[in-house]
């Protein structure tokens, strides 16, 4: 039977954030003291109210995030068949915070790998951020990140969908920006703020990361999982 594997960031008032994006923040809107007095029945009920950035939590970035061109889709008009499909995740965990992720190294990642990557499929790469500062304010500045020769390896793989569990797959030192620039370019959208990529080394696996159908939205929170067999 097929085991679900929560990929997700818990999302809570307080969490970490990328720098510049806004922040997360939940409150009690409802109680079951304030609403009770409104039925007869006994019924009452709870709610919170959460405002939270399209790029907060886990989430994926839609093209026109990346693109300024005219044409460039807004989260609500990308095909949903663009966020699931088969896949594999590399390591890249031993690569220090504010260090770069190079094509020999995930040359390496693929070849130490037991599965393999195919075209199309969905590519994830843990760098083990959440795992050393996950919940802290370093989680938003000391995490590796991809150089330009990593995203001319994205080029030259033809992953479907990417993503990393860090706040971003470009390293937080790099002023250029080449993983979002191949995104651009290739318009192959990627997931930011993963969680729990160790649960899914060494296997194939089916991943799915649907974003809310936000009128305009340039991306979405998701709740991102891997399902498994055995």
């Amino acid at each position: 039977m097929p085991r679900i594997v929560d990929l997700s960031q818990e999302i809570y008032e307080g969490m970490p954030v990328y720098a510049g994006h806004l922040e997360t923040k939940v409150w009690q809107h409802h109680t079951h003291e304030q609403t009770a007095p409104n039925f007869e029945s006994g019924f009452s009920y709870q709610s919170l109210g959460i405002t939270v950035c399209d790029h907060g939590p886990t989430h994926v970035d839609s093209i026109s995030h990346l693109d300024p061109s005219d044409d460039a889709p807004r989260i609500d008009e990308m095909a949903l068949d663009q966020f699931w499909g088969p896949g594999i995740c590399l390591d890249v965990s031993d690569v220090a915070p504010r260090e770069y992720i190079d094509a020999e190294r995930l040359d390496r990642a693929l070849s130490e790998s037991p599965v393999k990557l195919q075209a199309g499929d969905v590519l994830l790469l843990r760098t083990g951020t959440p795992e050393r500062v996950g919940g802290t304010a370093d989680y938003t500045s000391q995490y590796p990140g991809l150089d330009e020769s990593a995203a001319n390896w994205l080029s030259d793989h033809h992953p479907k969908i990417f993503g990393i569990d860090s706040p971003s797959p470009d390293n937080p030192i790099d002023r250029n920006y080449p993983v979002h620039m191949y995104s651009r370019r290739e318009r192959v959208t990627h997931y930011e703020n993963l969680t729990n990529l160790e649960a899914v080394l060494g296997r194939r696996f089916v991943f799915y990361g649907f974003p809310l159908r936000i009128r305009g939205g340039h991306g979405s929170p998701v709740r991102a999982l891997a399902m498994i067999d055995g």
